[in-house]
């Protein structure tokens, strides 16, 4: 979510003097990826589908206390994510994308240059085809995973199969994290009673929702992972490869 509601308090006024607050006394993130930010939500119609900048200071947060410099995202978007998990990583790291969609691809290249980041490569396919196809020379630290719903599952399970203790090439190392954006999509998957939708095609929002439910029972009955899902935003799941 593009804002950084976290909905806690039954009196939204509460609930935002409180995010505010939280916000305001978090360490706060570069320039260059606050302006982007601003300027996508201005101009895109779409912009929902970013992350906020009060997530975005848990993410970077996670990938220093981790000492992560080697970052996968799932689903690219216009690159704010991309370039803040650059700015996670540090000069030292490196970022790969995988995003479906050429032309974000080519905005989020574009927005890359223009700042003059250096660590970071963006794949363009079908998510479900380029990443099993991943042969890192060093495992990812984190996987941030955002990108369409309804293959949250099958990403865990590649995932989790090129992931095998003691294998060559492996996608996320020992003590790696998955960072599963959306887990809740605002409520539904929690609360099968709401009927409002973010999308106006009922048929691909119920996949979603059911493909997200399917993909959070997946990550609490596997054994290899131990995770915990925060209620905060649309939903952020931490799931923490074991071996």
């Amino acid at each position: 979510m593009k804002d950084g509601h976290t909905n806690l308090f039954d009196d939204p006024s509460t609930g935002d003097k409180v995010t505010q607050y939280a916000d305001a006394h978090s360490t706060p993130l570069p320039a260059h990826l606050t302006e982007y930010h601003a300027h996508m939500c201005q101009s895109r119609p779409d912009a929902e589908m970013l992350s906020s900048v009060f997530q975005s200071k848990l993410h970077c947060f996670l990938a220093r206390a981790l000492g992560a410099k080697r970052v996968l995202e799932i689903g690219v978007y216009v690159g704010y994510s991309l370039m803040l998990w650059a700015h996670a990583v540090g000069p030292g790291g490196f970022v790969t994308g995988l995003e479906y969609d050429p032309r974000l691809a080519e905005l989020a290249e574009t927005a890359v240059a223009r700042q003059g980041i250096s660590n970071t490569e963006i794949i363009v396919g079908d998510g479900a085809e380029t990443l099993p196809k991943l042969r890192p020379s060093a495992p990812y630290d984190i996987v941030f995973l955002d990108a369409d719903k309804s293959g949250y599952p099958n990403y865990l399970s590649v995932i989790l199969a090129n992931s095998q203790p003691g294998s060559t090439g492996r996608l996320l190392r020992p003590g790696g994290l998955i960072v599963a954006d959306n887990v809740l999509r605002a409520g539904h998957v929690a609360d099968p009673t709401r009927t409002d939708r973010r999308i106006s095609d009922e048929k691909v929002w119920n996949r979603n929702i059911e493909a997200l439910r399917q993909f959070n029972d997946d990550v609490a009955r596997e054994t290899r992972l131990e995770s915990v899902m925060l209620p905060l935003w649309d939903g952020v799941s931490l799931i923490r490869l074991l071996d």
